[in-house]
C-alpha cells in the first residue's frame, strides 16, 4: 500500500536506528541490499558493511577497467579494489562445498584501515552475517512467520509475534540440548504423518 520497496524500508530502518543514538559497527546483508543507493547510502552516515554480492558485480584494479568478480584472482586475506559507482572496497570469496563460491564486500569508514582488514576479521564478521542469516532462513520455513491469511493490520503483527515467539522456544530448546537444531521438530513430525500414512495403507497380510 505505502508503494515502498525493501530497500526503502533498509534505509528507514538504519535511519531509525540512528535518531535512538545507535550507532552500528557494522551493517550487513544479503545480495538483495548491496545495491549502489544502499551502499552510498551507509556510507555517507559513516557505517562499515558487510554484504553478498552477486558474481556478476563489476570492480576495477586500473582506472576504468572493469570486470567481474567471479573472473578475478581473490587472495584468502582478500583483495582491494573498487567497486563500480561505489568507491574501495575489500573483497572477499569464501567457497562452499555444496555450491557456488559466494562474493562479499567489506567497507569501514576509515578507508584507510580496509587494505589491513585480514581473512580473521572479515571471518569474524561473516559468521555474524552467516547466524542472522540462519535465523531469517528459519523464522520463515519453521515458524511460518511470511505464512498469514489475514489482513487486518493487528492480526498481523499478532502473526508477526507468535512467530517470533515460537523461534524464542526453538532457540531455548536447542541451548538445553532438548533438540539438536530448530529444524528438529518439524522434520519428527513430518517423519511421523508419513510412518502413519504408510501403516494406515498397509494390506494386512503385508508387513515392514
Amino acid at each position: 500500500k505505502e508503494g515502498k520497496t525493501k530497500n526503502d524500508y533498509f534505509r528507514e530502518m538504519v535511519s531509525e536506528i540512528i535518531s535512538w543514538g545507535v550507532k552500528p559497527r557494522i551493517v550487513t546483508g544479503d545480495s538483495w541490499y548491496s545495491g549502489v543507493e544502499n551502499l552510498k547510502f551507509l556510507k555517507n552516515q559513516k557505517l562499515g558493511f558487510l554484504f553478498g554480492i552477486e558474481k556478476n558485480r563489476t570492480v576495477s584494479n586500473e582506472p576504468h577497467k572493469y570486470c567481474q568478480v567471479s573472473t578475478l584472482a581473490i587472495p584468502e586475506e582478500g583483495l582491494r579494489t573498487h567497486l563500480k559507482e561505489f568507491g574501495f572496497i575489500k573483497l572477499f570469496r569464501k567457497d562452499f562445498k555444496k555450491e557456488d563460491s559466494r562474493h562479499y564486500i567489506l567497507y569501514l569508514p576509515d578507508e584507510e584501515r580496509i587494505e589491513d582488514i585480514t581473512r580473521n576479521e572479515f571471518m569474524t564478521i561473516h559468521d555474524t552475517h552467516w547466524g542472522i542469516e540462519t535465523f531469517h532462513r528459519a523464522i520463515k520455513q519453521v515458524c511460518g512467520i511470511c505464512r498469514f491469511m489475514v489482513r487486518d493490520t493487528h492480526a498481523i503483527k499478532t502473526h508477526i509475534f507468535c512467530s517470533l515467539q515460537a523461534f524464542v522456544k526453538l532457540e531455548f530448546m536447542r541451548s538445553e540440548k532438548i533438540i539438536s537444531n530448530w529444524y528438529e521438530i518439524q522434520r519428527n513430525l513430518f517423519t511421523l504423518v508419513v510412518r502413519e500414512h504408510i501403516f494406515a495403507n498397509l494390506n494386512s497380510d503385508r508387513m515392514i
